[in-house]
């Protein structure tokens, strides 16, 4: 059994060695354990300073972007013949002694996937504002998802190789988000276990502030949802559309059938017309991004299978 821990990395040549020098070098369950980090087109010494600790590197010429440079990761681990990956950030906010127990449920097969939970509701290094904003997301995901889940946007979690091999990034703001998406689509379980985690010195990379966080996370989660839910979303915005319609129509009968106004409310049959057409034309995109859908998820099947191969 092979363990690989996977660490994006952008321009942290001055963090990585201290998260470098705290990773466990041998686990409980594993032969062998790899330190393997994604270079993401770094301009400053990252890539030196991860061989320097001992770590394979991935370098990428160009900054991707952390869900691409993720995916990159894991596709590389793979390659690697890593039974499980675990995922960690270079900034060392997550603890490292938690590798065991976060592997833990994997090895029993209790488990496809294991989040780190921080306890977002009560970090205390963590905004009243963005322990909200975690919640709220993380409520949202789980309606998505149907994953039960308390800490969505954890970056510390650990893959089996059987879920890795499933997992690709449509979207290039962050991973975390349609991971968990595509392991409820794909029937993975996924298991959480409560984590340590540290203040972090210096600003987040990824976002510069609460409120662009939360705008590229809604629109993120908006096309995550045309991407993998859109019969139901397309026929769902039709029915709406078919009810106003029906109630326009109600309402032009209404007032012809009592002779309070014969011919004052055409409109309202004009308008009716347009929405019941709209809830028509999305019904048909509904079935066809459906089956856009379904030969998606058979090309993933057989990209995971390839995945798999050692």
């Amino acid at each position: 059994m092979k363990l690989t821990i996977q660490v994006p990395a952008w321009n942290e040549a001055e963090c990585l060695p201290a998260t470098l020098r705290e990773l466990p070098r041998t686990v409980d369950g594993f032969e062998s354990v790899e330190i393997l980090v994604v270079d993401d087109g770094s301009t400053d010494a990252t890539a030196e300073a991860a061989r320097a600790g001992g770590a394979s590197v991935v370098r990428l010429p160009v900054h991707i972007g952390l869900a691409r440079a993720f995916t990159v990761g894991i596709e590389a681990a793979l390659r690697g013949g890593a039974d499980v990956i675990v995922n960690t950030d270079a900034d060392g906010q997550y603890d490292p002694a938690a590798v065991p127990a976060l592997v833990a449920p994997i090895l029993t097969g209790d488990a496809d996937i294991v989040l780190g939970d921080r306890g977002v509701a009560t970090l205390r290094h963590f905004s009243l504002t963005k322990r909200w904003l975690q919640r709220c997301g993380a409520w949202v995901v789980r309606m998505l998802s149907g994953i039960p889940l308390l800490d969505a946007t954890t970056g510390f979690r650990a893959f089996s190789r059987v879920a890795a091999a499933r997992l690709h990034c449509f979207t290039t703001f962050t991973y975390t988000l349609e991971t968990l998406i595509q392991a409820g689509q794909s029937d993975l379980v996924v298991r959480s276990v409560p984590v340590a985690t540290r203040p972090v010195s210096r600003p987040s990379r990824l976002v510069r502030n609460n409120a662009t966080y939360v705008l590229i996370s809604l629109a993120t989660l908006v096309r995550l949802v045309f991407i993998y839910r859109p019969l139901r979303i397309l026929l769902s915005l039709g029915a709406l559309c078919w009810i106003g319609a029906g109630a326009l129509a109600g309402r032009y009968a209404y007032y012809y059938l009592t002779g309070i106004s014969p011919a004052g409310h055409v409109q309202s049959l004009i308008a009716c017309a347009l929405l019941a057409l709209t809830g028509v034309q999305l019904a048909v995109l509904g079935m066809l991004a459906d089956l856009t859908a379904v030969n998606r998820r058979l090309l993933d099947d057989l990209r995971a299978m390839g995945r798999q191969k050692k």
